[in-house]
This record gives structure tokens, sequence and C-alpha cells, in this order.
């Protein structure tokens, strides 16, 4: 594990839209995902009604969700959100990589922040470790990202 942390110091939210769509497979991890995520926009300043929650099933099903929603939403990032856990089978290396290559061809198709919230992880304890906001809150690190880029796409915009 690398002791590398991002630095959100300056991260400022300045207005927009956030969609959070998000997996229900391994539902307790997915949960500390979330709070890690809305607790971070809220820190930001992010109100309440300008943040919307769209679920499905697995992690395989995050990129068409995260298309309809960059379709019809009117949002200014998407920040997706799953668990994959390895296995016995092959099944992990599919999903990883088919939803994480659907989620970059969303967000360059559709020129919108699509921020990668996906644990990839070999054990429980690593993704209860990464999703959990009092430790490693990679969910948290989703939300600033998401602020990030949202700033970063007005700026260039101006």
């Amino acid at each position: 594990m690398s002791d590398f942390k991002l630095d959100f110091s300056k991260t400022e939210y300045k207005g927009g839209k956030i969609a959070i769509v998000h997996a229900r497979f391994n539902q307790p991890i997915i949960n500390m995902m979330i709070d890690g995520v809305e607790q971070k926009l809220a820190e930001l300043g992010v109100p309440a009604e300008n943040v919307e929650r769209f679920d499905v099933a697995g992690a395989y099903e995050l990129p068409y969700a995260t298309q309809q929603v960059a379709m019809n939403g009117g949002y200014d990032a998407v920040i997706a959100i799953g668990v994959v856990i390895r296995g016995d089978t092959p099944h992990f290396d599919y999903v990883c990589a088919e939803s994480s290559r659907g989620l970059m061809d969303v967000s360059i198709k559709h020129n919108l922040p699509v921020i990668f919230g996906i644990l990839t992880v070999n054990t429980d304890e690593q993704a209860e470790e990464r999703a959990n906001p009092n430790k490693m809150n990679k969910g948290g690190e989703a939300a600033a990202t998401a602020i990030e880029m949202i700033n970063l796409t007005r700026n260039l915009a101006n």
C-alpha cells in the first residue's frame, strides 16, 4: 500500500451539479464509499440539492448508467462508485477492465468528468480500509476530484 496522499486543501466548490452512480453489490463497502463522498461534498460546501444518486446492480453496469446520466441529467460531473473484490475466477479481470474502459469512454464521449471510484482489491479487508471515511477514504478523494475537475472544466471554458 502506498503512503501517498492527495492534497485537496485548495479544492473549492464554485457551483455545479454532481451525480453519484453506484453499484449495490458489496453494499456495506459501497455504503462506506458513499458516506465518504457525501461527507466530503458537504465539507466542501456542495448543497445536498446539487447531488443526486442513482444505483445499479454491480460495477459492470456503471458505464451504461453513467452514460444515461451524462445524456439526460445536466450534471457537471459523475462519480462512479463500485467495489470489485478478486475471487477464484477471471471474472474480476473482466469486470475491472470493462468497467474502467467504459467509464473513460463515457467521459471522453460526453466531455464530462467521470470520476473512477471503483475499488479493485484482492480482499474484503483491503476494500474496507480504502472505503472507510476514517481511514483511506477513497470516496472522499473521488468527491474532491469531482470538484477539481468541474473547476478545471469551467476555468478552461473561460
